[in-house]
């Protein structure tokens, strides 16, 4: 994500714990993941865009096991 987004700020939390038993949910955890991120790469983009972005980046992990993800993304201007 860093390498892609070069974010202003970022925040990734993993709330796998919140889904025990639910589809796509792994006893080990690292399937549910909230990403907190801001970059100027995101600027004058839509939030469907941004969004096609962050997964794109993000497929060899959604690819091994990475099941959820929810997005909170901005650029710095808003």
């Amino acid at each position: 994500m860093t390498q892609v987004f070069a974010p202003e700020r970022l925040e990734i939390t993993d709330q796998s714990a919140l889904h025990a038993g639910h589809a796509g949910a792994s006893p080990e955890g690292e399937t549910h993941f909230k990403v907190e991120i801001v970059s100027k790469k995101f600027d004058g983009m839509s939030r469907v865009a941004i969004q096609r972005e962050i997964n794109h980046a993000l497929k060899n992990e959604f690819d091994s096991g990475l099941h959820a993800l929810s997005i909170k993304a901005a650029s710095p201007t808003g």
